[in-house]
């Protein structure tokens, strides 16, 4: 039973509901300031999840390639177009009410969410952990920061961010399904550098929260599909040379 995928579901789209209808008797300080600090957090995630790296050149090499394979084949054109789709049935029904935010900065920060709900390593690693052995703790403890996250964004965004809440969960369960024949095939240092890599996404993803850098999170997202199998090419082909 995918409880955990069902609870960070939820997280988000009740977190959007909330911020959608009580957003507005938040101060816009301290929304400005907790979006900063989900930032933070964010980018902690990512760090706790690099340290676990146990093989450098091969996370290096999938970040790198992943990224440029994003980008030639526009990944994040197509996440785009996916938040637009999600955000024009929602805003025929529910208007847009922050008018302080641009047509441009909105879709960015809805991608930007996007690939926090559902493409960051610790959700994708959360829901195969979740398959394999029916442990839940991962996804709990992320679905606490997507609550709250979902919960100040929806303030800015509506209710377009509790929508994310679904392909998220198709997404997750997809991978809990797919855990029994993916896990077996993987040693401990795989799943490790696999983390690492989410943990570049992460990091990525916080500064873009921030409004540090605006990296290109969405085309990042093919290095999450190599890193495993370069990490074992390294193992096995690379390391017996050096």
């Amino acid at each position: 039973m995918p409880i955990g995928i069902i609870v960070n579901a939820l997280s988000v789209a009740i977190g959007g509901v909330i911020g959608m209808l009580f957003g507005s008797k938040v101060p816009e300080k301290i929304k400005t300031e907790l979006i900063q600090i989900f930032g933070v957090c964010a980018m902690g995630m990512g760090v706790s999840s690099i340290v676990l790296m146990k093989n450098m050149p091969a996370v290096i090499f999938s970040v790198v390639v992943g990224s440029a394979i994003g980008l030639l084949c526009g990944v994040g054109v197509w996440v785009n177009k996916g938040a637009a789709a999600m955000q024009k049935p929602v805003s025929k029904i529910f208007k847009n009410t922050n008018t302080g935010m641009s047509e441009e900065e909105y879709m960015g920060t809805l991608v930007t969410i996007i690939v926090l709900f559902c493409a960051s390593a610790t959700g994708i690693y959360g829901s195969l952990d979740s398959g394999i052995s029916g442990d839940h703790t991962i996804m709990i403890s992320k679905s606490i920061l997507d609550f709250f996250t979902a919960m100040v964004f929806g303030s800015n965004l509506g209710l377009v961010v509790s929508v994310i809440s679904i392909p998220q969960c198709l997404i997750f369960l997809v991978i809990f399904a797919m855990a029994k024949f993916i896990y077996p095939l993987t040693t401990p240092d795989m799943i490790a550098d696999f983390k690492a890599c989410g943990g570049f996404l992460l990091l990525a993803t916080g500064l873009r929260i921030a409004k540090i850098k605006m990296f290109p999170t969405a085309d990042m997202i093919p290095a999450m599909v190599i890193v495993m199998p370069i990490s074992w090419l390294w193992v096995n082909c690379v390391v017996p040379f050096l």
